[in-house]
């Protein structure tokens, strides 16, 4: 029994995931230098990285680790940042998923607080319980990041806990060293409810007007 993880095109009103390509590059590469103060636990390449940063992920989408998708501006095709489908579990015993992860997720800085990043949390769960039939969607972060932490909890994400030294640190001055993960999650008995609660939330969100992008 086998399931291909292939992530297809969501469409929502404050941002469309498109799976990702070399088209993105230069999209990706602008808006990871608007303003990089608040990636310093997050996995955010610079211009001079992002061609390899796309080649890696789509490796791993290769090797059917990974579904990475681009988050981009319906309204003016405009790339805001990245995402992915992460960690696939399938049914030892038929075909599907039983658990995917939601991660490698970041935004240019004048997208984050637009909306953007919950709609794509939403758009993501949706598929994944409502198409895929999983039983859960997890999420994590490095433990320090309260930002993270708080934008988690906000998607409707139920904290777990914290597992020491559970996955690679990419904070500055790290580099080879295990990080300490919070592990949130959502399950198929509680989506329901938190689809409920994050369309509410989505509609009561600013009206569709992106930002200019930071200068630097």
């Amino acid at each position: 029994m086998t399931f291909t993880l292939e992530g297809p095109v969501l469409e929502g009103a404050r941002v469309r995931l498109e799976p990702l390509g070399q088209r993105h590059a230069a999209g990706l590469a602008e808006a990871a230098e608007e303003d990089r103060s608040s990636y310093r636990f997050t996995w955010v390449p610079t211009t001079a990285e992002v061609e390899e940063y796309v080649d890696i992920q789509l490796g791993r989408a290769a090797a059917g680790k990974l579904a990475p998708y681009a988050q981009v501006d319906p309204a003016s095709g405009r790339v805001l940042g990245a995402t992915a489908y992460w960690d696939p579990r399938s049914w030892p015993d038929r075909d599907g998923l039983y658990a995917i992860e939601v991660g490698f997720t970041w935004l240019a800085a004048s997208a984050q607080g637009t909306g953007a990043n919950i709609e794509a949390k939403y758009l993501m769960f949706r598929h994944a319980f409502e198409t895929w039939g999983v039983e859960r969607v997890d999420l994590k972060t490095d433990a320090r990041n309260g930002r993270s932490r708080a934008a988690i909890e906000a998607s409707g994400a139920r904290f777990e806990g914290v597992l020491r030294n559970w996955s690679r640190s990419w904070a500055p001055g790290e580099a080879g060293r295990l990080r300490d993960s919070a592990i949130f999650s959502i399950t198929a008995e509680e989506w329901p409810d938190r689809r409920v609660r994050l369309e509410q939330r989505i509609a009561r969100g600013p009206a569709h007007r992106l930002p200019a992008p930071s200068t630097r």
